[in-house]
């Protein structure tokens, strides 16, 4: 809820409301070209959806490691552990062929292990930040050093695949998870807004 200046009453608030990016640290969202080469497109709607991501997680400390309700081990923490793993697959693994960037919070013997496995502890909120911010700069440095968007890996899941096909897949992948993150948040401290 909002106060209303012109009474001092408490005005409602729409759910689809945008947040006041202002009052809380990150990167600003909606930032990226509307119109031009689809390159610096994409690019910036993904930039969009991670800075959406760092807002929605803005302010929190161990609060990140609520979970959403039993039995779901989903937290906020848990998606920062995840999308770490999933640009390191994705820009890493199969776009650079770099076959050692394994996953850094699952496992075979604990495949859930980004979400079952991350707890409130300082260190691994620091843990999952610093990978984040490891892999979003990987994968933006790879993308920017790009010559085209035809460029492409080899992945076991769906075979070859562009650099186009992984940013788009990126957007969606961060997007869908967003929608959580929106959730997670109104339960921890009741903020809302996208």
């Amino acid at each position: 809820m909002a106060v209303d200046d012109r009474n001092d009453a408490v005005a409602p608030q729409r759910r689809a409301d945008v947040l006041d990016e202002a009052a809380l640290p990150g990167p600003g969202r909606f930032t990226g070209p509307a119109t031009g080469d689809e390159l610096p497109m994409l690019a910036g709607f993904l930039a969009d959806q991670r800075a959406t991501l760092v807002l929605k997680c803005a302010g929190l400390d161990e609060e990140l490691a609520t979970r959403s309700a039993e039995p779901s081990t989903l937290s906020l923490l848990g998606l920062v552990r995840h999308l770490a793993d999933v640009e390191r697959h994705w820009f890493r693994e199969i776009l650079a062929g770099q076959k050692d960037a394994l996953p850094l919070f699952s496992s075979p013997t604990s495949p859930d292990g980004d979400f079952d496995e991350a707890t409130p502890s300082p260190t691994a909120i620091t843990e999952a930040w610093s990978a984040w911010h490891a892999a979003v700069a990987f994968s933006d440095h790879f993308t920017a050093q790009a010559p085209h968007l035809d460029i492409t890996g080899e992945d076991d899941w769906r075979g070859t695949v562009s650099l186009r096909w992984v940013l788009i897949h990126m957007i969606e992948e961060y997007a869908r998870h967003n929608g959580h993150a929106d959730l997670l948040r109104e339960r921890i401290d009741g903020m809302r807004g996208v």
